[in-house]
Protein backbone atom coordinates (compact mmCIF):
# COMPACT_ATOMS: atom_id res chain seq x y z
CA UNK A 1 0.00 0.00 0.00
CA UNK A 2 1.62 2.85 -1.04
CA UNK A 3 -1.09 5.82 -0.35
CA UNK A 4 -3.89 4.93 2.45
CA UNK A 5 -7.65 5.96 0.62
CA UNK A 6 -10.75 7.06 2.55
CA UNK A 7 -14.26 7.32 1.33
CA UNK A 8 -15.23 10.95 1.52
CA UNK A 9 -17.29 10.76 4.73
CA UNK A 10 -14.61 8.87 6.16
CA UNK A 11 -12.10 11.90 6.58
CA UNK A 12 -13.98 13.72 8.83
CA UNK A 13 -14.32 10.52 11.22
CA UNK A 14 -11.75 8.44 13.48
CA UNK A 15 -10.62 5.36 11.61
CA UNK A 16 -10.78 2.11 14.24
CA UNK A 17 -8.20 0.51 15.55
CA UNK A 18 -9.34 -2.77 13.63
CA UNK A 19 -10.18 -1.41 9.94
CA UNK A 20 -7.25 -2.64 7.52
CA UNK A 21 -6.18 0.58 7.17
CA UNK A 22 -5.08 1.95 10.63
CA UNK A 23 -3.05 -1.57 11.12
CA UNK A 24 -1.00 -0.42 8.37
CA UNK A 25 -1.09 3.25 9.50
CA UNK A 26 0.09 1.89 13.27
CA UNK A 27 2.68 -1.50 12.38
CA UNK A 28 3.61 -0.84 8.70
CA UNK A 29 4.16 2.77 8.71
CA UNK A 30 5.05 3.21 12.36
CA UNK A 31 3.25 6.50 12.41
CA UNK A 32 2.05 7.87 15.86
CA UNK A 33 0.49 11.14 17.01
CA UNK A 34 2.27 13.93 14.85
CA UNK A 35 3.28 12.07 12.06
CA UNK A 36 1.97 12.11 8.48
CA UNK A 37 1.32 9.61 5.65
CA UNK A 38 0.20 9.83 2.18
CA UNK A 39 -3.68 9.61 1.66
CA UNK A 40 -6.18 10.51 -0.47
CA UNK A 41 -10.21 10.46 -1.35
CA UNK A 42 -11.45 8.01 -3.57
CA UNK A 43 -12.07 9.11 -7.13
CA UNK A 44 -10.63 12.74 -5.44
CA UNK A 45 -7.66 14.55 -4.34
CA UNK A 46 -4.41 13.15 -2.79
CA UNK A 47 -2.77 14.76 0.01
CA UNK A 48 -1.60 14.13 3.41
CA UNK A 49 -3.47 13.05 6.11
CA UNK A 50 -1.71 14.41 10.05
CA UNK A 51 -2.49 11.74 12.80
CA UNK A 52 -3.65 14.06 15.89
CA UNK A 53 -4.51 11.40 18.44
CA UNK A 54 -3.89 7.22 17.95
CA UNK A 55 -4.82 4.98 20.69
CA UNK A 56 -6.86 1.22 21.25
CA UNK A 57 -9.77 2.65 19.99
CA UNK A 58 -8.34 3.98 16.70
CA UNK A 59 -6.82 7.03 14.65
CA UNK A 60 -8.15 10.86 14.62
CA UNK A 61 -6.44 12.69 11.42
CA UNK A 62 -6.70 15.76 9.16
CA UNK A 63 -6.53 15.82 5.87
CA UNK A 64 -4.61 17.94 3.77
CA UNK A 65 -5.12 18.57 -0.10
CA UNK A 66 -2.23 18.91 -2.47
CA UNK A 67 -2.04 22.67 -3.52
CA UNK A 68 -1.25 21.55 -6.99
CA UNK A 69 -3.16 18.96 -7.71
CA UNK A 70 -1.28 16.20 -9.99
CA UNK A 71 -2.37 14.42 -13.26
CA UNK A 72 -3.88 11.03 -11.86
CA UNK A 73 -6.85 9.96 -15.06
CA UNK A 74 -7.34 6.27 -15.72
CA UNK A 75 -6.13 5.29 -19.32
CA UNK A 76 -9.25 4.84 -22.05
CA UNK A 77 -9.07 1.45 -21.76
CA UNK A 78 -11.62 -1.27 -21.31
CA UNK A 79 -11.07 -4.72 -20.17
CA UNK A 80 -13.57 -7.33 -20.57
CA UNK A 81 -12.97 -10.41 -18.88
CA UNK A 82 -14.89 -14.16 -19.55
CA UNK A 83 -16.44 -14.62 -16.23
CA UNK A 84 -14.04 -16.82 -13.93
CA UNK A 85 -13.44 -18.42 -10.47
CA UNK A 86 -13.95 -15.74 -7.61
CA UNK A 87 -10.14 -15.87 -6.47
CA UNK A 88 -9.15 -15.45 -10.20
CA UNK A 89 -11.46 -12.20 -10.42
CA UNK A 90 -10.06 -10.67 -7.78
CA UNK A 91 -6.55 -11.06 -8.88
CA UNK A 92 -7.61 -9.48 -12.24
CA UNK A 93 -9.76 -6.52 -10.67
CA UNK A 94 -6.66 -5.70 -8.41
CA UNK A 95 -4.16 -6.04 -10.87
CA UNK A 96 -6.49 -4.13 -13.65
CA UNK A 97 -6.82 -1.39 -11.26
CA UNK A 98 -3.50 -0.96 -10.16
CA UNK A 99 -2.30 -1.00 -14.19
CA UNK A 100 -5.03 2.52 -14.47
CA UNK A 101 -7.54 0.66 -16.85
CA UNK A 102 -10.92 3.08 -17.12
CA UNK A 103 -13.21 0.37 -17.20
CA UNK A 104 -13.44 -3.09 -16.44
CA UNK A 105 -16.33 -5.33 -17.85
CA UNK A 106 -17.25 -8.32 -16.35
CA UNK A 107 -19.14 -10.95 -19.18
CA UNK A 108 -21.17 -14.59 -18.43
CA UNK A 109 -19.50 -16.54 -21.83
CA UNK A 110 -21.17 -20.13 -22.65
CA UNK A 111 -17.82 -21.67 -20.83
CA UNK A 112 -18.12 -19.84 -17.67
CA UNK A 113 -20.07 -21.45 -14.60
CA UNK A 114 -23.49 -19.61 -13.94
CA UNK A 115 -22.46 -20.00 -10.36
CA UNK A 116 -19.66 -17.58 -10.34
CA UNK A 117 -21.92 -14.60 -11.11
CA UNK A 118 -23.49 -15.19 -7.41
CA UNK A 119 -20.28 -15.28 -5.56
CA UNK A 120 -19.89 -13.22 -2.16
CA UNK A 121 -17.52 -11.27 -4.56
CA UNK A 122 -20.13 -9.59 -6.43
CA UNK A 123 -23.40 -9.96 -3.93
CA UNK A 124 -21.76 -8.52 -1.29
CA UNK A 125 -19.88 -5.41 -3.20
CA UNK A 126 -16.50 -7.35 -2.24
CA UNK A 127 -14.62 -6.51 -5.35
CA UNK A 128 -14.36 -2.89 -4.88
CA UNK A 129 -12.45 -3.29 -1.96
CA UNK A 130 -9.82 -5.28 -4.57
CA UNK A 131 -10.27 -2.08 -6.78
CA UNK A 132 -9.04 0.49 -4.00
CA UNK A 133 -6.72 -2.30 -3.05
CA UNK A 134 -5.18 -2.09 -6.58
CA UNK A 135 -5.34 1.63 -6.28
CA UNK A 136 -3.72 2.19 -3.25
CA UNK A 137 -0.46 0.03 -4.58
CA UNK A 138 -0.33 2.24 -7.42
CA UNK A 139 -0.48 5.66 -5.64
CA UNK A 140 -3.64 6.55 -7.01
CA UNK A 141 -7.09 7.88 -5.95
CA UNK A 142 -9.17 6.31 -9.23
CA UNK A 143 -10.71 3.19 -9.54
CA UNK A 144 -12.41 1.87 -12.80
CA UNK A 145 -15.89 1.62 -13.37
CA UNK A 146 -17.29 -2.05 -13.28
CA UNK A 147 -19.79 -3.20 -15.69
CA UNK A 148 -21.53 -7.39 -15.50
CA UNK A 149 -23.75 -8.66 -18.53
CA UNK A 150 -24.72 -12.25 -18.46
CA UNK A 151 -23.57 -13.04 -21.95
CA UNK A 152 -20.69 -11.69 -24.62
CA UNK A 153 -23.82 -10.22 -27.07
CA UNK A 154 -24.82 -7.87 -24.17
CA UNK A 155 -21.85 -6.67 -23.28
CA UNK A 156 -20.18 -5.96 -26.54
CA UNK A 157 -23.11 -3.37 -27.34
CA UNK A 158 -21.62 -1.27 -24.64
CA UNK A 159 -18.24 -0.95 -26.11
CA UNK A 160 -17.53 2.56 -27.83
CA UNK A 161 -16.02 2.67 -30.78
CA UNK A 162 -12.32 2.28 -30.39
CA UNK A 163 -9.44 -0.51 -31.22
CA UNK A 164 -10.79 -3.68 -30.59
CA UNK A 165 -9.15 -6.79 -29.28
CA UNK A 166 -9.62 -10.40 -28.15
CA UNK A 167 -7.16 -12.48 -27.08
CA UNK A 168 -7.36 -16.03 -28.44
CA UNK A 169 -4.89 -19.01 -28.62
CA UNK A 170 -6.84 -20.49 -31.55
CA UNK A 171 -7.47 -18.25 -34.15
CA UNK A 172 -5.01 -15.22 -33.79
CA UNK A 173 -4.16 -13.50 -36.81
CA UNK A 174 -1.73 -11.71 -35.52
CA UNK A 175 0.73 -10.61 -32.42
CA UNK A 176 -0.42 -8.67 -29.72
CA UNK A 177 3.04 -7.30 -29.48
CA UNK A 178 2.95 -6.35 -33.46
CA UNK A 179 -0.39 -4.33 -33.69
CA UNK A 180 -0.66 -1.23 -34.71
CA UNK A 181 -2.63 1.61 -33.12
CA UNK A 182 -4.84 4.21 -34.71
CA UNK A 183 -7.39 5.15 -32.11
CA UNK A 184 -6.32 6.90 -28.63
CA UNK A 185 -8.89 3.92 -26.82
CA UNK A 186 -8.51 0.08 -26.73
CA UNK A 187 -11.08 -2.77 -25.91
CA UNK A 188 -9.27 -5.68 -24.96
CA UNK A 189 -11.11 -8.87 -24.19
CA UNK A 190 -9.89 -12.08 -22.30
CA UNK A 191 -12.14 -14.72 -22.05
CA UNK A 192 -12.72 -16.88 -19.47
CA UNK A 193 -10.71 -20.09 -17.98
CA UNK A 194 -11.96 -22.24 -20.66
CA UNK A 195 -11.49 -19.72 -23.55
CA UNK A 196 -14.50 -18.54 -25.83
CA UNK A 197 -16.59 -20.97 -27.57
CA UNK A 198 -16.27 -21.09 -31.74
CA UNK A 199 -19.94 -18.86 -31.64
CA UNK A 200 -18.36 -16.45 -29.47
CA UNK A 201 -15.32 -15.60 -31.79
CA UNK A 202 -17.56 -15.10 -34.10
CA UNK A 203 -19.59 -12.99 -32.76
CA UNK A 204 -16.05 -10.79 -31.56
CA UNK A 205 -15.37 -10.65 -35.56
CA UNK A 206 -18.54 -9.47 -36.13
CA UNK A 207 -18.24 -6.69 -33.64
CA UNK A 208 -14.76 -5.70 -35.35
CA UNK A 209 -12.11 -7.30 -32.94
CA UNK A 210 -9.19 -8.27 -34.30
CA UNK A 211 -8.18 -11.56 -32.53
CA UNK A 212 -4.35 -11.77 -31.20
CA UNK A 213 -2.21 -13.74 -29.48
CA UNK A 214 0.51 -13.02 -26.64
CA UNK A 215 2.22 -15.79 -27.68
CA UNK A 216 2.98 -19.73 -27.52
CA UNK A 217 2.19 -20.07 -23.99
CA UNK A 218 -1.57 -20.80 -22.67
CA UNK A 219 -1.43 -18.23 -19.70
CA UNK A 220 -3.49 -18.02 -16.59
CA UNK A 221 -6.44 -15.47 -16.97
CA UNK A 222 -5.59 -13.12 -14.87
CA UNK A 223 -1.45 -13.45 -16.03
CA UNK A 224 -2.99 -12.56 -19.60
CA UNK A 225 -4.62 -9.94 -18.49
CA UNK A 226 -1.71 -8.48 -16.84
CA UNK A 227 0.36 -9.27 -19.75
CA UNK A 228 -2.15 -8.20 -22.49
CA UNK A 229 -2.72 -4.74 -20.65
CA UNK A 230 0.76 -4.16 -20.39
CA UNK A 231 1.50 -4.45 -24.35
CA UNK A 232 -2.17 -2.24 -24.96
CA UNK A 233 -0.78 0.81 -22.94
CA UNK A 234 2.98 0.42 -24.47
CA UNK A 235 1.23 0.82 -27.83
CA UNK A 236 -1.11 3.20 -27.20
CA UNK A 237 2.02 5.16 -25.95
CA UNK A 238 0.83 5.23 -22.29
CA UNK A 239 3.44 2.95 -20.66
Amino acid sequence: MNIVLFEPHEISIPLPASDRRAVHITSVLRCGAGDSFDAGIIGGARGKATIEEAGKKGIRFSFTEHRKREKDDLFPVTLIVGSSRPQTMRKILNEAASLGVGRIVITGTEKSEKSYRRSRLWTTGEYRRHLILGAEQAFSTKIPEVDRFDDLASCLRTVKRCERIALDNYEATIALSSFTFSSPCCVLAVGPENGWSASERRMLLNGGFVLARLGTRVLRTETACVAGISLVLSGLGLF
